[in-house]
């Protein structure tokens, strides 16, 4: 569709032309399951009169056009994606009559149908640019502008959008209508509405001379259970944070706070102001770790500092998103940290977040945090582990380097000077520079315009008696960039643990750094570079160093230290500089000893990855039994009812391959076995159905009496993945004709179904899926949502067809120059991971038995 992909040259000849002033947008969703009415009024002004532009509209049909009074055919002027306008006036008035359609994907107007109760729920997403799927507009960041909405849908419904309730009245049988203030000016994509039989809970925010009316909604069949207290609790600990004068001081923006947790999502939530939408598998309806509510706290003030970084102040086109996500990515970290009950919350950023960051940077697609973004699929895939996770550590790296007080108030300057309006780089790093006095154009293009990630490595000598005669930092990676950083020294304490005896924070440049602080003291135990996690980089180790990560990692008694010693090992695994086998080893023998259940997730998951991609095939099932075996050991061994007793089930469910395990596994899913505190919930079942399907010890049957048990939506997703994993060939080929032949899956359905298909007892077995896959690309990019195309071509890339021919297979498709970029991008990503994969299981078969031995929980390694 010629118009659909908005390029940033015609967004930007489009703002110099034309300024918007206001939206009037009056939605009808009384008029059947496929369809609804739009109607929109925009008035906006013409720098240029006479000249020509265009809105969008993506809509199966356009009933009126109406420009200044004037009549304009639809058949002429529309296309599908884009309304023609031409002799503009000065002053003007827009008016489309529009049948819209609903949404499955995700994406637009989403609507969908609770299996467990028949009720109806729709809600918006729009970023980066699906607001023309609800109402004709100038689908780009910066032509804000003011919205009032209203909405007339069935009576016994609830209606909320950004702007408070001004008025409701009826419309017609059991209809009412929705009548929402004017909003502040913000951009198309964070306007929003959520329309259904939602379960809704009030309180209000009062604190800092403003009060604040909150609310909660979400599903009805999960109302019980939504913790409103703990949600609400952590709600206003974020207002008092960012309200604090040292902070961002500025009131918050909007009015009221709602947030909606929503079926069906495509992310984890989304900033729109007063309006905020979460996915709802954050209401919790199982047992979960503490860890996954603080993932969700963390989510939650993520999504507040947006109110500030990203709708007040927004970027002015998609190359700055890091104006938004990096700022909202650090300060959710850092509200969580220091505003709610979980002060650690720095840990699991280093162990989880940058891991996405380090995995995204060394991709051959990497881009600098200040991207290039041409178009609108562009913006579409760097939502990502850059602008993200590494813009957060870059911006906790520049708080170091500039102090926390410059940098708060250098936000509060942003805000006063950018309120409702738009920005780029340039004006953030004059308010920065203005508060600190310093020159940031060094530090900008040193870590906002480059790509990829250095490697800080210890060199160390000693004479005889262990005395340190010189000590120096390599740096790796090019470029060099400015590292501030913190060399921890750590000793055995004389009680079993490694605590740090020494502390020097030194300005890393160039290649190489001497660090003479340490030169005259004994030899450490351990030498941790970047210790407290102030900058960016990969850290190695000295060869004592590493024997004392291999044998003594969970005797460290600093939790943010034994992170980021997990956190280089698993570097080092992914690098092909650690056998895989032998980070799992470091696992079974160091996670039992993590107290905070977060890390040992974040390493059971990446050791049974290792597995999966690192670990040489021929001795895979063996490596596989020997971490399940570990795992159930660990279950048994753990306190009754503890978050790490669930964290070790889960691994034990997902790893289990023997006779013996499975046997086992399937007597737990069935409660015909108990392990004293853990309980075996839907959830939980779910997660060893699909195993036993997968391994053949569960078949089409018994999926059905688990889903008799859990018919909600959850539980049909679930099922639909674990026939998709079951061992029979049929079963393979149905589920990828459904994901690939068909688009009658809504988006979740088909994740659920792209997850089962790929989980194979035999990998070898879905290789016939290769061509097809192939085959298949240019035809699921053009006809598909980028959303739904992006979650088939990078879900089932065949990664279990790893091999040379499948790298050579991938660059015959890459040598076609004909192929979108975006589609591209997501090929050559997948076809990296293939590459690294070989590369690994290459170090590891090389490793032969001595990776066995070290892998044993009772070994004791001292060189890797």
């Amino acid at each position: 569709m010629p118009g659909k992909n908005l390029t940033r040259d015609e967004a930007r000849e489009r703002a110099r032309l034309l300024e918007v002033e206001s939206y009037r947008i009056a939605l009808d969703l009384t008029r059947g399951e496929k369809t609804f009415r739009s109607e929109t009024v925009i008035r906006f002004t013409c720098r240029e009169p006479g000249a020509a532009s265009f809105a969008d509209l993506l809509a199966p049909e356009v009933h009126s056009v109406t420009l200044n009074g004037r009549e304009l055919d639809p058949a002429i002027v529309f296309d599908g994606a884009r309304i023609a306008l031409d002799g503009l006036a000065a002053e003007n008035e827009l008016r489309v009559v529009a049948s819209c359609a609903y949404s499955r994907t995700g994406q637009g107007l989403h609507r969908f149908e609770d299996p467990a109760d028949g009720k109806v729920y729709t809600y918006t997403h729009f970023e980066p640019a699906d607001a023309r799927r609800l109402y004709t507009n100038f689908e780009q960041p910066d032509l804000k502008a003011s919205f009032a909405f209203e909405v007339v849908a069935p009576e016994h419904w609830t209606v909320v959008s950004n702007a408070p309730e001004a008025g409701r009245e009826p419309a017609g049988p059991r209809a009412s209508k929705w009548v929402f203030e004017p909003t502040a000016r913000i951009s198309t994509y964070i306007t929003a509405i959520a329309a259904g039989d939602y379960h809704v809970v009030r309180d209000v925010y009062e604190g800092d001379g403003q009060t604040i009316p909150l609310g909660l909604l979400c599903r009805a069949s999960l109302a019980e259970h939504l913790d409103a207290e703990r949600l609400f609790r952590q709600t206003k600990s974020g207002f008092g944070f960012f309200h604090r004068a040292d902070r961002f001081e500025i009131d918050y923006p909007f009015g009221k706070y709602d947030q909606v947790f929503v079926p069906e999502y495509n992310i984890g939530a989304m900033e729109n102001p007063g309006c905020v939408t979460f996915r709802d598998e954050y209401v919790f309806r199982s047992k979960v770790t503490e860890a996954a509510y603080e993932g969700r706290a963390n989510t939650v003030l993520h999504e507040m500092a947006h109110m500030w970084f990203g709708d007040l102040v927004t970027m002015r086109w998609w190359d700055d998103l890091w104006l938004k996500e990096s700022f909202a990515d650090y300060m959710g970290t850092a509200a969580v940290a220091e505003a709610t009950e979980y002060p650690d919350s720095w840990v699991s950023f280093a162990i989880r977040r940058k891991a996405w960051a380090y995995r995204q940077d060394q991709l051959p697609t990497t881009h600098p945090i200040v991207a290039d973004i041409r178009d609108l699929e562009d913006a579409m895939l760097n939502f990502d582990g850059i602008t993200y996770a590494k813009g957060a550590s870059v911006l906790k790296q520049l708080v170091a380097y500039v102090g926390p007080d410059a940098f708060y108030a250098g936000a509060r300057a942003y805000f006063r000077r950018h309120a409702y309006g738009n920005t780029s780089l340039v004006d953030l790093l004059s308010v920065l520079e203005q508060e600190s006095g310093r020159d940031l154009s060094a530090w900008s293009k040193a870590w906002l315009e480059t790509t990829g990630v250095n490697r800080l490595v210890p060199e160390v000598e000693t004479d005889a008696s262990g005395t340190v005669t010189a000590f120096a930092v390599r740096q790796e990676g090019e470029p060099a960039r400015p590292h501030r950083i913190v060399v921890g020294r750590y000793e055995d304490a004389g009680d079993g643990r490694l605590t740090r005896t020494g502390r020097t924070e030194v300005d890393i440049t160039g290649d190489r750094t001497e660090v003479p602080d340490l030169v005259g003291s004994p030899r450490p135990a351990l030498i941790l570079l970047n210790d407290e996690d102030l900058t960016y980089c990969k850290i190695g180790f000295d060869e004592v160093s590493l024997a004392t990560v291999m044998n003594r990692l969970s005797d460290l008694d600093d939790p943010l230290a034994r992170a980021l010693c997990w956190s280089a090992m698993w570097n080092l695994t992914r690098d092909a500089d650690l056998p895989a086998r032998e980070f799992a080893g470091l696992v079974l023998r160091h996670a039992a000893g993590e107290q905070r259940v977060a890390v040992v997730q974040m390493v059971l998951e990446q050791a049974e990855s290792a597995l999966e991609l690192y670990v040489d095939p021929d001795r895979r099932a063996a490596a596989r039994a020997h971490l399940a075996a570990g795992a159930l050991r660990e279950l048994r061994a753990a306190a009754p009812g503890s978050d790490h007793q669930l964290a070790w089930a889960r691994c034990f469910g997902r790893t289990a391959i023997s006779a013996d395990d499975l046997t086992f596994l399937r007597a737990l899913a069935a409660r015909d076995e108990t392990i004293e505190g853990l309980d075996v919930d839907d959830e939980l079942t779910w997660l060893f159905t699909e195993t036993l399907a997968a391994e053949g010890y569960a078949d089409a049957a018994d999926i059905a009496a688990v889903l008799q048990q859990d018919a909600t939506v959850a539980g049909r997703q679930h099922a639909a993945a674990c026939l998709a994993a079951l061992d029979d060939p049929a079963r393979k080929a149905e589920a990828w004709r459904s994901v690939v032949d068909s688009d009658e899956l809504p988006n979740a359905m088909v994740d659920a179904v792209i997850r089962g298909f790929t989980h194979a007892s035999d990998p070898a077995r879905l290789s016939i899926y290769t061509e097809p896959y192939f085959a298949a690309l240019t035809r699921v990019w053009a006809e598909r949502s980028i959303e739904i195309a992006r979650r088939i071509v990078v879900g089932l890339y065949p990664m279990a067809d790893v091999s040379p021919e499948l790298l050579r297979r991938t660059d015959a498709w890459l040598a076609d120059d004909g192929h979108a970029p975006a589609l591209r991008r997501l090929v050559l990503e997948r076809r990296d991971d293939a590459a690294r994969a070989l590369k690994a299981r290459a170090r590891d078969a090389a490793a032969g038995d001595a990776a066995d031995r070290a892998a044993d929980p009772a070994a004791r390694p001292t060189t890797a």
